[in-house]
């Protein structure tokens, strides 16, 4: 059973830095993808950033400069660096893994159970 998990949210004032980690358990055969994603009360979710096994990057125009993605695939965790955070930044962040559980697996994504971040002005 895999499971996804982040944790490191909280709440920071206007122009403070959270980092977010994002952790997987259970039997991967190889993940492909890893993103974080966020969801404001009353909006969709909305892509932040995501990062290849490539190590290609692609951020939101609105957290360009201010997020890092980073991975590490030895421990299977992605991480989310937010600096210069702004109230409009406040959300539940997720994260979601598009992996395979073995070689003759399909892809699928799975998603964490979300964190929030919450940036007072």
């Amino acid at each position: 059973q895999v499971q996804v998990e982040e944790s490191g949210g909280g709440l920071v004032r206007a122009g403070g830095s959270l980092r977010l980690t994002c952790a997987v358990s259970g039997i991967i055969y190889n993940i492909y993808n890893m993103g974080w994603y966020r969801q404001a009360p009353g909006n969709q979710r909305e892509l932040v950033a995501e990062i290849t096994s490539g190590r290609t990057t692609n951020y939101a125009d609105s957290v360009k400069g201010r997020f890092t993605i980073a991975r590490d695939n030895a421990e299977n965790t992605v991480d989310l660096q937010m600096n210069n955070l702004k109230p409009e930044d406040t959300a539940v962040y997720y994260c979601k893994l598009d992996l395979r559980i073995y070689s003759g697996a399909q892809r699928r994504d799975y998603w964490g159970q979300g964190t929030q971040v919450t940036v007072s002005s």
